[in-house]
């Protein structure tokens, strides 16, 4: 019995009809591979017309070049070199512009009731010049006087100074004469030698000029100041190349001018006080009433230079209740005071108005006052801390400066 024939593995039909023929197949499988063609023609082109998902990001700012260090030394050194020389220069302006600042916000004021500018700026001009001259007029006779009598009264007051220094010159002497007994040294007074310089009247003679010239420059730039300083804004403002720059200007200028402004005037209407109540309380003392305005001015005056005026203000406070009263302990009322109401005036009253935006750090403060009363003297000294404010409020004000600002707080 035979077993029928396994079929066969051939993929080819047994039927001739059923084949295709070749061109039939070539044709059929054409249209599948430009399909595919298309397809990864247009993934292709779609992908391309899609942007990167970084391209709407923004660059980033290149690294701030750094100049070297010795450099930055020299540069410092010579900004120092040019403000000590050109001081003659240099102090008319900034004390005009310190004056201008304190009228500035009186200035606005009198815009808001129409008052043209030009005429705002003089009367806050002849109103700061016709106070200035009433302080003079009442205070140059007691200040006079006090200048004849000191030499007068340095005689009487050395008898209270010796008797307040005594414990300290007693302990002097005894370590004195015990390091010159361990030492094997005598004890006798070694000889010194005293130098005498004589006062030139000539050179006071000409330089009283000089001092009038500055004074006049001062009130013509106070005046100009107040009057053209909007307009010199503007146009410095408009050499900036792009309106964006100049928007972002605009508004920094004004808010540091604002601020700036009530600084200064917040800060000497509080010293005003602190002047007119050291002189109620000099003359509920009994101190005659131009005297107590004179100490009270002096006090006003002092209290612009942190550290360093309250410090000449008590030491003169000391001066005037020892030549002022008799006996040793109320000659120390008015140091007393004087400390008290300074102490109210720095710890609550200065704080509490102007808030933390304007704090500094006493580090900070006098190495300044340091470095500026050194520069230019009393003025310097008087300068130094609406100076110091202003750089603060810049720093704060600058993208990428604040930082520093920070740091003098």
């Amino acid at each position: 019995m035979s077993l029928p024939a396994p079929p066969s593995a051939s993929t080819e039909p047994s039927d001739p009809a059923q084949t295709p023929p070749a061109d039939a197949r070539i044709a059929a499988s054409a249209p599948s591979v430009d399909t595919t063609a298309d397809t990864t023609t247009s993934a292709t082109d779609a992908t391309a017309s899609s942007p990167p998902p970084d391209a709407t990001a923004k660059p980033p700012l290149p690294p701030r070049p750094r100049a070297p260090m010795p450099l930055l030394v020299l540069a410092m050194l010579a900004i120092g070199y040019t403000l000590w020389a050109a001081q003659e220069l240099l102090l008319p302006v900034l004390l005009a512009a310190f004056f201008a600042l304190v009228g500035n916000p009186i200035l606005r004021l009198l815009g808001k009731l129409y008052v043209p500018r030009f005429l705002g700026a003089l009367i806050v001009l002849a109103g700061g010049l016709a106070i200035a001259g009433a302080l003079t007029v009442q205070l140059a006779e007691p200040a006079g006087e006090w200048v004849r009598q000191v030499p007068r009264e340095m005689k009487q007051i050395g008898p209270k100074l010796r008797q307040m220094t005594k414990p300290l010159q007693d302990a002097n002497r005894a370590a004195q004469n015990f390091a010159r007994a361990a030492g094997g040294e005598s004890t006798s007074k070694p000889v010194q030698v005293v130098k005498t310089e004589l006062n030139d009247p000539y050179r006071s003679l000409t330089a009283t000029p000089k001092y009038i010239a500055q004074a006049l420059a001062v009130v013509l730039l106070t005046f100009f100041f107040m009057v053209y300083g909007e307009s010199l804004q503007r146009n410095a403002i408009a050499l900036l190349p792009s309106q964006r720059k100049k928007v972002v200007t605009i508004d920094i200028l004004h808010s540091i001018e604002r601020e700036i402004s009530r600084y200064v005037l917040t800060i000497s209407l509080i010293n005003t006080g602190f002047g007119l109540a050291l002189a109620g309380a000099l003359y509920a003392l009994g101190v005659p009433v131009q005297e107590a305005l004179l100490w009270g001015t002096m006090a006003a005056i002092l209290n612009f230079a942190p550290f360093v005026g309250p410090l000449i203000g008590m030491a003169v406070m000391l001066l005037m209740g020892l030549v002022a009263f008799d006996e040793l302990w109320p000659s120390l009322l008015p140091v007393g005071l004087y400390l008290l109401l300074h102490t109210i005036e720095s710890q609550a009253v200065t704080p509490i108005v102007l808030g933390r935006r304007m704090r500094l750090s006493p580090l900070v403060l006098i190495l300044a006052l340091m470095f500026f009363g050194w520069l230019w003297g009393i003025i310097g000294l008087l300068l130094a801390v609406p100076m110091l404010v202003c750089v603060k409020l810049v720093l704060a004000r600058i993208e990428g400066l604040e930082g520093w600002s920070k740091l003098l707080e």
